[in-house]
């Protein structure tokens, strides 16, 4: 009886909750503090606790898969982590049917990322601190998505932050990582900025930041205080997800070593932003404003994204120009109401696939070209590497949207959704499909066929099966996926979006909107494919073609920063260093000067003579005399 109540007890959801964020973060712990003593396993330990942590959410989503709709959520918390005046929040988490499609996902990529790893690092001699940060960083993703309030989100968001900055800058002997690191965190604090003047306005407006209360009072705000919670929580979002105007962060991230880019730009920290601003649908559903800030935002991130990605020749570059316009099209999705943030998740899980597919298997490029980044290096890979060609290509095919793979489903949706938002907006997403198509056909072209451009010392080879193994997976994943999720997703979500039980269309069968797509999207393909079927000259052509030359300066984002933010602040803060120099200190120091001239002045009357003394009291006595004389008379 002991035994089956113990069972019950470890079985219980609101323990398993709390064990999906402790066993990795203990994991973290152990490698970081147990030393050099852990360095032959600490990496199977790490990649055994996501693992642990994926089984469990496994155990979770079945049982909200089997409760009935309106008891699908479990909030469990641990302590009253701050108490003041009327404010009370709680250090709680809750699983709904949001967060457990995240929690899925974090711990099911980043267990394969982990695999990957233990590959890809094997030859690194700081391997076991690599493996503590990568557990640091998934404890830190599951605490922002399994948060109740707004506060412990803040509190995981700052994890994702700190644990981005150990990864990026990892390998910190080289200049450019270090810089890396450096870039994203600053350019992250100001979205978190954002974040926190949310939070501090909900806390003025609501009391409270638990999701509950915010979402029970949003629809009572003005729409002044409504509109800037939503801007506000939208900068926060802009900062994490790489989005307009704060986006220059994320091509630089690519310093780090590859599994952290599959990390980072598939399945954990640029996709926050757009969990934020779902999971805050309530304050978008109260203002239009912030809503269409939104939907703009989104837009012009998608189409900036794939602009970049069309004039970078280094792989992993091109990459992380699709996923800050992958991550736009979902925040386009995010701004349409509640059945487009029902897309923009689908598309948020589809994109972690076939996208961690793709980093992973460029990782794998790489490990065969020894670390060659530039594609113009590469040329007939296909056949050196079978299981990496054929693991890209599929996720190739769902980035492109190919009919039945995963992205055809998600991004379609997207597409046709802003279509019936603005005409303006649907025509800009489809110019984006169409061009993803472009430079992802170019980035085939140009490392999978053609001619060989490889030097005589690079022997490319296929990659260990530690390697090859979760590509089989992701590949399987990029294709399959939005098939099995695509007449689900949208109900199961239906009651976290607001949105109304509906039927929606399954893409099964092609729209008007759909057969566009589908043609826009072949001409991107017949594009990419005509202009680099012939020789790829090894360096890259000098042009003077403005849109090439914004493209490969990452349209000129650095260069923004530096003008519109980074010299004004430099400025300023010289111009007070000066007044601080020439007014504040010198008045201090004026005033010190007059006082010790007075001092040397004053100290001349003390000379040590009798007469001095004696003339000196007989004057005091003199003027003293005429001054009560005088007082007399008046």
């Amino acid at each position: 009886m002991q035994l089956l109540e113990s069972v019950s007890a470890l079985s219980s959801p609101g323990l398993l909750v709390w064990l999906l964020v402790a066993i990795p973060l203990t994991g973290a712990a152990i490698l970081l503090l147990a030393g050099k003593v852990t360095d032959a396993w600490g990496h199977f330990l790490a990649t055994a606790a996501v693992i642990a942590s994926f089984a469990i959410g496994l155990v979770l989503f079945f049982q909200l898969l089997g409760a009935p709709e309106d008891a699908r959520s479990i909030t469990t918390g641990l302590y009253e982590w701050i108490a003041t005046g009327n404010w009370s929040i709680e250090l709680g988490f809750m699983v709904d049917q949001l967060s457990i499609l995240f929690v899925l996902l974090v711990t099911g990529v980043g267990s394969l990322i982990h695999i990957y790893s233990i590959g890809y690092m094997a030859h690194d001699d700081r391997r076991r601190r690599f493996f503590a940060y990568l557990n640091l960083f998934i404890a830190a993703m599951l605490i922002l998505v399994l948060a109740d309030n707004y506060l412990v989100l803040f509190l995981g968001w700052e994890g994702v932050g700190l644990a981005s900055y150990l990864l990026i800058s990892f390998w910190a002997h080289k200049p450019s990582a270090a810089k890396a690191g450096n870039k994203a965190f600053i350019v992250n604090r100001v979205g978190d900025l954002g974040l926190s003047m949310a939070i501090f306005t909900m806390l003025a407006q609501f009391g409270s930041v638990r999701f509950e209360d915010v979402n029970a009072g949003a629809a009572d705000l003005t729409p002044l205080w409504a509109t800037l919670i939503g801007v506000f929580l939208l900068i926060g979002a802009c900062g994490k997800s790489a989005q307009f105007p704060l986006q220059s962060w994320l091509l630089d991230a690519m310093e780090g070593p590859t599994p952290v880019s599959a990390l980072i730009h598939a399945a954990t920290m640029v996709t926050a932003g757009v969990y934020l601003v779902v999971r805050s649908h309530a304050i978008y559903d109260a203002s239009d404003i912030a809503r269409t800030a939104v939907v703009v935002i989104g837009t012009i991130t998608l189409l900036f994204g794939a602009w970049i990605g069309t004039a970078k020749d280094d792989i992993k570059k091109v990459l992380a120009g699709s996923t800050m316009s992958q991550i736009g099209y979902m925040m386009l999705a995010a701004g349409l109401g509640p059945i487009g943030a029902s897309f923009a998740i689908f598309h948020l899980i589809t994109h972690g696939f076939f996208k961690a597919n793709m980093f992973l298997g460029a990782g794998s490029v790489m490990h065969g070209m020894n670390d060659d980044v530039d594609m113009r290096h590469y040329g007939g890979l296909a056949k050196a590497m079978k299981i990496t060609f054929f693991t890209f290509a599929m996720g190739y095919l769902a980035i492109i949207g190919f009919p039945f793979t995963a992205g055809f489903f998600s991004k379609d949706h997207i597409i046709e959704s802003a279509f019936e938002h603005s005409t303006l907006i649907g025509v800009l997403a489809l110019i984006g499909s169409g061009i993803t198509a472009y430079y992802m056909t170019r980035l085939m072209m140009m490392t999978f066929f053609g001619e060989k451009r490889w030097g005589k010392d690079v022997h490319p080879h296929e990659s260990p099966l530690a390697m090859t193994i979760p590509l089989i997976i992701l590949a399987i994943a990029s294709i399959v996926a939005g098939l099995l999720m695509n007449n689900w997703i949208t109900s199961w979500l239906a009651p976290v979006t607001g949105q109304e039980p509906m039927e929606h269309p399954s893409l099964l069968h092609f729209t008007t909107i759909g057969w566009i797509t589908l043609a826009v999207v072949a001409a991107g393909v017949a594009i990419g494919w005509f202009q680099h079927r012939g020789t790829i000259e090894r360096e890259q052509p000098a042009t003077r073609n403005p849109l090439v030359l914004a493209g490969r300066a990452d349209l000129y984002g650095d260069a923004f920063n530096d003008y519109a933010v980074i010299r004004p602040t430099t400025g300023l803060a010289n111009g007070l260093a000066a007044f601080d120099d020439g007014v504040v200190d010198g008045a201090a120091m004026g005033s010190a000067t007059v006082a010790s001239g007075l001092g040397q002045w004053l100290r001349k009357a003390q000379n040590g003579y009798v007469r001095s003394y004696g003339l000196t009291l007989g004057v005091g006595v003199v003027v003293l005399a005429a001054v009560m004389l005088l007082g007399h008379l008046g």
